[in-house]
């Protein structure tokens, strides 16, 4: 190998990694919302609450921290932001319905409304804030974070305002954003295996 060559070898730019972090956050997203919105709907008695747990805890808040991981390394900073948010809101719902059932936090009984008022409210506000601040991607993330806006909210309702019907809607929505969660990750996964993506909409800020 020449003198030249080797130059050139030091010099040539690295190629940047590829990958699609929205090909392990949008399922394990999915897989954890349909559970959310079997507890929410009513398919598990109010007793089993934790039923979604063993899907939420190790599939979906370890999926969406991976993603985030894959997106940050990509550069893709806003990818990574929504994939953190929402590792977040996970695994903090885990621990939140955890530490009721077991007691961990000293959360009294006549407390523990609030307690869940005060999860609902810290989360609404913190994903309404991500709905505003990605207004540039695609329509169909815009209406994606406003369906779990939308869910957040009736089951604020529903929990504060002792309404089953409230939370019961929340779980329907939670099925709607789930949906459009499913057309995400085909899109992704046809792109991945050679084909086109769906059409996502043109985005609301440009």
């Amino acid at each position: 190998m020449s003198t030249a060559t080797v130059q050139e070898t030091r010099t040539a730019p690295e190629t940047a990694p590829a990958g699609d972090p929205s090909l392990i956050g949008v399922p394990t997203f999915i897989v954890g919302a349909i559970a959310l919105g079997l507890v929410l709907t009513g398919y598990v008695p109010a007793s089993a609450v934790g039923a979604s747990i063993a899907i939420i805890l190790p599939a979906t808040g370890v999926g969406q921290l991976v993603a985030a991981a894959w997106a940050a390394s990509l550069g893709q900073n806003a990818v990574a932001a929504v994939f953190a948010v929402f590792a977040g809101f996970w695994l903090s719902y885990a621990v939140l319905v955890l530490g009721l059932i077991h007691d961990w936090f000293g959360i009294s009984a006549d407390a523990a409304t609030a307690t869940q008022g005060l999860f609902l409210i810290a989360w609404l506000t913190t994903v309404v804030l991500l709905t505003l601040g990605t207004l540039r991607l695609p329509l169909a993330f815009t209406l994606l974070f406003v369906l779990v806006d939308v869910a957040l909210a009736l089951v604020l309702y529903g929990t504060v305002g002792g309404s089953t019907a409230a939370t019961t809607a929340g779980g329907y929505v939670v099925f709607a954003f789930t949906a459009v969660g499913v057309y995400l990750f085909v899109s992704a996964l046809s792109s991945a295996t050679g084909g086109r993506g769906l059409p996502l909409g043109r985005a609301i800020l440009r």
